[in-house]
């Protein structure tokens, strides 16, 4: 299945965490009482209110075509990526990447976005992706499951070196009661969805944002994969919804033709039938 090349970052083992609030939190012999109170006025859960974070994920395969051996016929990517594109480090710390167990060193930890790594291979498995999140956003990780496609759908047409082929699947993590410190820190930032607020609910101070060179290295509006990305949008659905209508009563309607032109004939063979019996 596997080639042992690869362009992601490599661990055998997680690493332990030196930033963050981690590390803010191994000072606390530094820190007066005042700053106490703020930590925990940071820490309160916000009860009415939810967030949660549009992502993408999937893999992105292109066939070798006459460079293709038996054991390594394509190149592929598989990643995990903002709904549009949007850097989503800002709450996703880490992603793992489980491979099949024939890799050498299957386990692939991604400690910075783009949260992607690039293969090399023949076969096609499931990958297991964790997302692990930064301490002030949830401590539990998330598991997503994909399986890695490379071959093309038989009504697709052939292979070809040109055109990859893209499996993505859309999903939005929920964040229900945030923390003030987590909200203040992700309330203006673009990866980050924020419903319409109860009335009089009061908002804790927003963080300012990191510069905008640093953040745009975490999007991949850029990417050099981004043409073949999936667009979903809400307008994009609901033309797709009103086209998978459309089709589904052409072929009630087609249906309704062949059982109306059956029930006619059975007609005609029950007539023909009567007519025998009665000149017998």
């Amino acid at each position: 299945m596997p080639q042992s090349s690869s362009s992601s970052k490599k661990h055998g083992t997680d690493q332990p965490d030196t930033g963050g609030p981690a590390s803010k939190s191994q000072r606390t012999k530094m820190v007066k009482s005042s700053d106490d109170t703020e930590k925990k006025n940071l820490a309160k859960k916000l009860k009415e209110l939810e967030i949660s974070v549009p992502i993408v994920y999937g893999n992105i395969a292109f066939w070798l075509g006459k460079k293709a051996s038996e054991y390594q016929s394509h190149k592929w990517t598989v990643y995990v990526r903002g709904g549009t594109n949007e850097d989503i480090s800002v709450v996703v710390k880490r992603v793992v990447f489980q491979l099949h167990s024939s890799f050498n060193n299957p386990t692939r930890v991604v400690d910075g976005p783009p949260f992607e790594l690039s293969e090399s291979g023949w076969g096609e498995f499931e990958i297991v992706i964790t997302l692990h999140f930064h301490n002030d956003v949830c401590e539990k990780p998330l598991h997503l499951y994909h399986h890695l496609k490379l071959y093309p759908e038989e009504d697709s047409g052939p292979m070809s070196t040109k055109k990859p082929v893209v499996v993505e699947s859309y999903d939005e993590i929920v964040f229900t009661e945030p923390s003030e410190g987590f909200f203040s820190r992700v309330q203006n930032h673009p990866a980050v969805v924020v419903p319409r607020l109860p009335a009089g609910f009061a908002l804790p101070p927003p963080v300012p944002l990191e510069d905008a060179d640093k953040r745009r290295r975490g999007d991949t509006k850029d990417h050099t994969l981004s043409q073949w990305f999936s667009n979903f949008s809400e307008a994009d659905e609901l033309l797709k919804l009103a086209a998978a209508r459309q089709q589904v009563q052409a072929h009630i309607a087609t249906l309704r033709r062949q059982l109306s032109l059956i029930d006619g004939q059975h007609q005609q063979l029950k007539s023909a039938s009567d007519i025998l019996v009665h000149l017998r």
